[in-house]
């Protein structure tokens, strides 16, 4: 049984295809196959207008395997691949390497050379192999259509609690802790920057998170920007973990964004600065209440 798609953001209509593959292989007795394609195919055709990805691959590798395939196949999509006829591809990858039985695609799905397989064309090149197709049909969420596009939209206006209706888990970010300008430090709320592994997607300002590393894991507050109070131009992520003093330096941490505060501002000076951080850290509590009478361990890594 075959999941195929680009899987980019592992959000709630990928999780689908993905869970009915797995669904149809456990009911047929046979191995559940993600088949994905990397890196994404804009990226080749047409790199000057192709999205940045929502996850790297390895953390798209992740998820989908929380999702319980027993086997995730990685095409490398290359000029050379994106000129493999739909029908060659059916008879060579599908019938050929993968010898599916079924394969689950989404609404929307496109293969082959120029975008030309659709879903009622796998349908129609795949009967003479004996594979069945099934097309899981569209959802939405509060009226939105869940695609990669509405969650990088979603991402692109900090719209943290819309991003994690349409990925089903809140919005995540990780990266390794670097070395900083120790300003937080001076400024009394010192704060563990990260280098994203990935594209920074979401919008500049100040959140409420939880970070986790190492199986650790403690609330935080999470500026992304460029702080511009200091006149600096580079985007940074810098997380004040509340009520825990650690040097995390070098370590993995992944930001689960909870909610936003409010957006990047420039302050008079320093001093201005933390009083308003001050401010953010008693927002972030009462919100972090709020969580916490939901759930005694908010947000999942």
């Amino acid at each position: 049984m075959v999941a195929q798609g680009t899987f980019d953001g592992i959000h709630l209509g990928h999780q689908a295809v993905i869970r009915t593959a797995v669904e149809r292989a456990r009911a047929c007795g046979l191995p559940a196959v993600a088949l994905t394609f990397d890196p994404l195919p804009m990226t080749v055709l047409r790199p000057g207008e192709a999205p940045a990805e929502i996850l790297p691959l390895d953390e798209r590798l992740e998820r989908i395997a929380g999702l319980g395939p027993d086997v995730a196949l990685v095409i490398p999509f290359t000029l050379g691949f994106s000129r493999v006829e739909a029908d060659a591809f059916v008879r060579n990858v599908l019938a050929g390497l993968v010898k599916a039985r079924e394969v689950v695609v989404g609404f929307n799905h496109t293969f082959g050379r120029g975008a030309a397989g659709t879903p009622e064309l796998l349908r129609e090149l795949a009967a003479p192999f004996g594979i069945r197709v099934h097309v899981v049909p569209a959802l939405t969420v509060d009226g939105i259509l869940v695609s990669s596009s509405s969650l990088r939209e979603a991402l692109r206006t900090g719209d943290v609690d819309r991003a994690a209706s349409l990925l089903g888990r809140p919005y995540t970010l990780r990266g390794r802790v670097t070395r900083g300008t120790l300003r937080g430090r001076t400024l009394g709320f010192p704060t563990a920057n990260l280098r994203p592994s990935g594209p920074l997607l979401l919008a500049s300002g100040v959140y409420v998170a939880r970070a986790t590393w190492d199986g650790e894991w403690a609330q935080a507050v999470v500026n992304i920007g460029v702080r511009p109070t200091f006149d600096e131009a580079t985007p940074t992520v810098e997380a004040h973990l509340l009520d825990v003093s650690l040097d995390l330096y070098d370590r993995l941490l992944t930001i689960v964004f909870l909610a936003r505060i409010r957006d990047e501002m420039k302050f008079p000076s320093a001093e201005a600065l933390k009083t308003r951080i001050a401010e953010d850290v008693a927002v972030a509590r009462r919100i972090l209440a709020g969580v916490g009478k939901r759930t005694p361990n908010p947000g999942g890594a």
